[in-house]
C-alpha cells in the first residue's frame, strides 16, 4: 500500500541515523514516513524479532503486516490479516519466528497468523481482548480482556494452562526475559509482579498516584518502565524491583512507552502533541516527535533506532485517517 515521506523533525540530540547508531549524527536530522494501508484509526504496531516487518491492528477489524527496509531503500510490501468481526486491539510477534504474529480483538477470539500466507488458527475467549504479550521463549501467550480476566495459552497445544480473575482494573502486561516473573499494570496505581504464575502470592509495587496504563521491558534485562495516568513514566530495576527515576515531560496520562534495541533510549506518549524520546541513564529528554493527536502506540525496532508510532489521527474531513508513522529515516534515502 501507500507510503510517503513526510518532516517531521524536532528538537532533539545524538542517535541513530537511518536507523544505526552513529556517533555525531542528530535525532533532529531524521525524518518520519506514513503508510496507508487501513480504513479507521490504528490501535497498535509491532515490530518483528528480525526488525524487518512490522504489523498493524486497526478498529476497521483487520491487522496488516508491512515488509520494511529498515534503510528506507525498497518499496513497502504489505499483506492483509481478515477475519477478526470487531477491533484488533492489540498485537505482538512469537520473540523467536520472524512470520508469527499474534492478534487480541474485541470479537472475543486470539488469532495466530502466518504473515507469509495470512493464514491463521483461532482460539475463542470468554470477553473483548484488549492486551496480549508472548512469552520470551515463544512457548506461551498471556491475554488480558475488558472483564480483567487474564488467559495464559500453551502456543503449540492451543489450550488455556491458567485463568486469573483480577479484582481491579487490569492493564498491560509482561514477562521478563527469564520468564520467571509476571508483571500486571493495575488501574490502583500498582504494580503487581507474580513469581512462576502463582497469582495468590504478587508482590506490590507502589508505583503511581494513579492507574498505571502501560508496560515495557529493557531489551537488556535491566530495566521496566511504566506508564501512568498521571503523566509519568517510572523506571524500575527488574531485580530489586525498586523505582530508580521518572520521566516527567508529559502531561495527559501516558498511554504507551518503549525502549530501543540498545536499551539508550526510551519513547512514550500520551495525547500531548510530541512523542518524548529520553535517555534512559539521565533521564534526559533528547529528542521529541510532533504530532497531531492522541498516540496510543509506540515501538521500536529490535535492531535498529527506527519507532513506529499510530494514534487518533483524522483527515480534513474529521474521519479516521488509518496511518501509522516511522520515525528514524534519514532524509535523502
Amino acid at each position: 500500500m501507500e507510503s510517503r515521506e513526510e518532516e517531521r523533525k524536532g528538537s532533539g540530540g545524538g542517535a541513530g541515523a537511518a536507523g544505526v547508531s552513529t556517533p555525531g549524527s542528530n535525532l533532529k536530522d531524521l525524518v518520519s514516513r506514513e503508510y496507508y494501508g487501513h480504513k479507521k484509526k490504528v490501535h497498535s504496531v509491532a515490530w518483528n524479532c528480525l526488525g524487518t516487518k512490522l504489523a498493524s491492528g486497526s478498529i476497521d477489524h483487520t491487522a496488516r503486516v508491512w515488509s520494511i527496509d529498515p534503510h528506507g531503500h525498497s518499496k513497502v510490501k504489505d499483506i492483509e490479516l481478515k477475519g477478526h468481526t470487531d477491533s484488533v486491539d492489540q498485537l505482538c510477534w512469537d520473540p523467536n519466528h520472524p512470520d508469527t504474529v499474534a492478534t487480541a480483538a474485541a470479537d472475543k477470539s486470539i488469532r495466530l497468523w502466518d504473515a507469509r500466507s495470512g493464514k491463521c488458527q483461532t482460539i475463542e475467549l470468554s470477553g473483548e481482548n484488549i492486551n496480549i504479550t508472548y512469552k520470551h521463549d515463544g512457548t506461551q501467550i498471556a491475554v488480558g480482556n475488558k472483564e480483567d480476566d487474564l488467559t495464559i495459552l500453551d502456543v503449540r497445544a492451543l489450550k488455556v494452562v491458567k485463568k486469573h480473575k483480577a479484582n481491579y482494573e487490569m492493564n498491560e502486561i509482561a514477562w521478563n526475559k527469564a520468564g520467571d516473573l509476571f508483571f500486571i499494570t493495575t488501574g490502583l496505581g500498582h504494580i503487581e509482579v507474580v513469581k512462576d504464575l502463582e497469582f495468590l502470592k504478587p508482590c506490590k509495587l507502589n508505583a503511581h498516584t494513579a492507574g498505571c496504563y502501560c508496560i515495557a521491558m529493557d531489551p537488556l534485562d535491566r530495566y521496566f518502565a511504566v506508564g501512568s495516568a498521571d503523566s509519568l513514566v517510572s523506571l524500575w530495576d527488574v531485580k530489586e524491583l525498586l523505582c530508580i527515576r521518572t520521566f516527567t515531560k508529559l502531561e495527559w496520562p501516558v498511554r504507551t512507552v518503549s525502549f530501543n534495541h540498545t536499551g539508550e533510549f526510551i519513547a512514550y506518549a500520551s495525547e500531548d502533541p510530541f512523542i518524548d524520546i529520553a535517555n534512559v541513564e539521565t533521564g534526559r529528554s533528547v529528542h521529541q516527535i510532533p504530532c497531531k493527536a492522541a498516540m496510543n502506540s509506540v515501538e521500536w525496532n529490535p535492531k535498529y533506532n527506527l519507532l513506529a508510532y499510530a494514534g487518533d489521527d483524522k483527515n480534513k474531513y474529521q474521519a479516521d485517517e488509518g496511518v501509522f508513522r516511522i520515525f528514524g529515516f534519514e532524509t535523502h534515502n
